[in-house]
């Protein structure tokens, strides 16, 4: 165990690309895979690779993010801790963290503490499995001063991601964000032979991209965050250290998905129920940790089910049909449902029948799903209260939309925010004709 690392989360950014999710909650404890948290990935592959300190730096929404953290306990011999770092007033400032860079600037007491050698710096919204041990040995033995851990692609994602350029011994010499023509591509260009090198088939992928993975040597982040006024890790401190320090890079060739988006966060969920999955959620070696509920069995009554994720405490009613999707903890689905393509994040709790009874009575539908509901292509928050014979489903393709009395569309996905009310017979086809699309 490396007891001279210290870990730090970024997750602090309003989480704009993931609205709605993020009205209500902070970007890492957007739920994931039907029983997770976004958080929960890096800090397990943080526990599983033998580092125990490590800290969340968040200021929105960050109450329900806290109340996820609490869960993460360690022995007393270990000294091991998972703290959320909010942005407070202090002596030193008063301001809200102005990016990536600043955050932790606002952080260096922490930092700065006598038995760190190493800062570790991860992304709060990425989907991946690492051993950040070789990480720490490709830093240790390339001697550098800053490592980056990259993922080869092909030149059809290249576009997407910040490309790095290095030479024959793995040092990053240049670094261009979504290189798009010819020329620019050829800037970056690393080509297969450095990646078979590291004993990996490149499989066509000629390019590095930054997966926002940096291990810094604990003087040299000081140095790059005193001297002076950089706000972002990815736009402006790592540029400037490939100048002025030495910038190597670690090779990772697994999966790796950056879900910061409305499409690519659904996607991903969808991928992980897939038979055989594309990526595997927990494993025997690597499990993913997250907050015991102690939660029953799931219980199904004459319900079919299709590559699909089921997750703890859910009821499933008479004849059912689920296809292609994740059910949350705790989701209520009634009889004759149809749930396509989709994401129902569950509950915060099970309401009792005497709770129920009241939102009847006030002509709400009770939490859950009610009978003969159809959900196509949606991400369901939790909390809903959706009556019987709802349709939610979009075959008009439409692609974004304000927010309305439910949530939104956005990238073609529909976003039923959370504790949103949808009465009987609802139906989004006539919410889109009423607003025009």
């Amino acid at each position: 165990m490396n007891k001279n690392v210290i870990v730090l989360i970024l997750g602090g950014g309003r989480g704009t690309r993931l609205y709605p999710l993020t009205k209500m909650r902070a970007k890492p404890a957007v739920p994931i895979a039907g029983k997770y948290r976004l958080i929960d990935i890096p800090i397990s592959n943080c526990i599983n690779s033998g580092l125990n300190k490590i800290y969340v730096i968040t200021q929105f929404n960050s109450v329900s993010l806290h109340h996820h953290l609490q869960s993460y306990h360690f022995d007393q011999f270990s000294r091991g801790f998972v703290e959320m770092l909010a942005a407070q007033q202090t002596n030193e400032g008063s301001t809200w963290y102005q990016g990536t860079a600043d955050a932790v600037r606002q952080n260096f007491n922490f930092i700065r503490q006598r038995d760190v050698d190493y800062v570790l710096i991860l992304s709060g919204d990425q989907l991946y499995r690492m051993d950040f041990q070789k990480m720490i040995e490709t830093h240790e033995k390339s001697a550098a001063d800053v490592t980056i851990a990259t993922v080869p692609v092909s030149r059809d994602r290249a576009g997407d991601l910040g490309i790095m350029r290095i030479n024959e011994d793995g040092q990053v010499l240049g670094f261009l964000e979504k290189p798009q023509t010819d020329g620019e591509l050829q800037q970056v260009y690393t080509g297969e032979d450095f990646i078979r090198a590291q004993g990996y088939d490149p499989q066509g992928r000629e390019y590095l991209a930054n997966m926002g993975v940096y291990l810094f040597n604990r003087e040299t982040l000081v140095e790059a965050l005193t001297k002076t006024d950089y706000t972002d890790f990815g736009k402006e401190v790592f540029p400037a250290a490939i100048r002025t320090k030495k910038v190597c890079v670690h090779l990772f060739d697994g999966y790796w998905e950056d879900i910061g988006t409305i499409r690519s966060f659904y996607e991903a969920n969808l991928a992980l129920a897939h038979n055989p999955p594309i990526f595997e959620i927990s494993t025997p070696e690597a499990p993913t940790y997250s907050r015991m509920r102690y939660l029953p069995a799931s219980r199904f009554d004459n319900a079919t089910v299709r590559q699909s994720f089921i997750a703890d405490g859910c009821q499933i009613g008479d004849g059912a049909v689920i296809e292609n999707s994740i059910i949350g903890i705790r989701s209520k689905i009634g009889k004759n449902c149809v749930i396509r393509n989709s994401i129902i994040m569950g509950q915060d709790f099970i309401s009792s029948p005497e709770e129920d009874a009241v939102e009847i009575a006030a002509g709400k539908p009770p939490v859950g799903i009610g009978d003969n509901v159809i959900i196509d292509g949606a991400i369901i928050d939790k909390n809903v209260q959706i009556g019987n014979d709802v349709v939610i489903k979009n075959p008009n393709q439409v692609q974004n939309t304000k927010e309305l009395e439910f949530g939104m569309i956005r990238d073609g996905v529909i976003c039923v925010e959370k504790c949103a009310v949808l009465k009987p017979f609802w139906s989004l086809t006539d919410i889109l004709k009423q607003n025009g699309k």
